[in-house]
């Protein structure tokens, strides 16, 4: 499934990046953490999380970095399944804000997020180191 949702991003993941992210994952100390869309104990989709401090609140906030459902599960509400997840354990656990991005152009995912809020008119720029 992890590969799945790299190939929908024409993501070139290295494997010691998905061995490291997965150790993560695991790590009960780690801030990253995933959660899954099950159905009938088979996974169908997964969020994966960081929460952090920031400097705009004095409460945590949590990033969605990856949410996938894979093809053949969507439309059947998983994804909407796993963000209230999300903003529940947010209200639980006290985050300020549950954010994340998309790509512009990815429509259908768009649609969902916007049933939750709105786009912020937010622009990322990312510098990679070479």
């Amino acid at each position: 499934m992890w590969r799945g949702y790299c190939d929908f991003y024409r993501a070139q993941v290295p494997e010691e990046t998905t061995r490291r992210t997965w150790s993560r994952i695991l790590d009960p100390d780690s801030a990253v953490m995933c959660i899954v869309a099950e159905v009938d104990g088979q996974v169908y989709g997964f969020a994966n999380c960081v929460v952090h401090e920031n400097t705009w609140e004095t409460q945590p906030v949590c990033y969605l970095e990856d949410l996938f459902v894979m093809p053949s599960a969507r439309g059947h509400g998983l994804g909407t399944a796993l963000i209230e997840w999300l903003r529940n354990a947010m209200r639980a656990e006290g985050w300020a804000r549950l954010y994340w991005t998309t790509k512009a152009d990815n429509a259908p995912a768009r649609r969902l997020y916007d049933r939750f809020t709105q786009a912020d008119g937010f622009v990322r720029y990312v510098i990679r180191q070479k």
